[in-house]
């Protein structure tokens, strides 16, 4: 499933043609006596998907993720450089509290360069 959602969300340079990169700089965060689960970076370029929902990393999380699509698009639309945030994952499971991940990010794009157009 997660290959046929990156082949349908088509690649960046189609999407969003006036972006050379995106960094993805992520820290999960799980409830918990360690409260740090990863800290993860992602380049995207644009012969990349441009598929940005991230998956929970909490196991037995049913549903859950990020999904990064809607920042980055209004990034995109208003040329905005950088966006940080927080997001909560939305997954169920009986086991699981409604708040059991989370994630801070950093989002920084970077713009062709009009000269070169």
């Amino acid at each position: 499933m997660n290959r046929q959602n990156r082949l349908a969300a088509g690649l960046v340079s189609e999407r969003f043609p006036k972006i050379s990169s995106i960094v993805l700089n992520m820290t999960y965060y799980q409830k918990g006596i360690n409260p740090v689960l990863m800290v993860r970076t992602i380049n995207v370029f644009p012969a990349s998907y441009a598929y940005f929902n991230m998956d929970c990393m909490i196991r037995d999380c049913i549903g859950g993720g990020f999904d990064l699509t809607p920042i980055i698009t209004r990034m995109v639309k208003s040329l905005k450089k950088i966006a940080k945030g927080n997001l909560v994952c939305k997954g169920k499971n009986a086991a699981l509290a409604p708040d059991h991940a989370s994630i801070a990010y950093e989002i920084i794009v970077t713009y062709n360069n009009k000269r070169a157009l």
